[in-house]
């Protein structure tokens, strides 16, 4: 399969699923099943990349790196209830040491 091919075979996949999605009954989607599995799903595709981005490297393998640490530092002091610009310094400042250190 060539490029342009699975490029224009992926836009026509994308156009259906936008189309099944106005097609879809309003009924549905207003059931409180749908309403909790929509609720949490930007949280679950946040944590995958989070997670991808923290414990795996470009071939897919997994490492435990500074990057690791300063997600767990993060978690920390979310759970303490920092608030976010202090979680992120936290994280920041744990990754940048433990590099200058030679961890990662």
């Amino acid at each position: 399969m060539s490029l342009w091919t699975a490029l224009l075979l992926a836009a026509g996949i994308a156009f259906a699923l936008k189309l099944a999605g106005h097609l879809v009954p309003a009924d549905l989607l207003d059931g409180p099943r749908v309403r909790r599995v929509t609720a949490a799903l930007p949280v679950a595709l946040l944590a995958a990349l989070v997670a991808t981005q923290a414990f795996t490297v470009t071939g897919g393998a997994f490492v435990l790196d500074a990057r690791a640490a300063a997600v767990g530092v993060a978690v920390v002091a979310l759970a303490l209830r920092a608030p976010f610009i202090v979680v992120v310094v936290l994280g920041a400042a744990t990754a940048a040491l433990l590099r200058a250190m030679g961890w990662g």
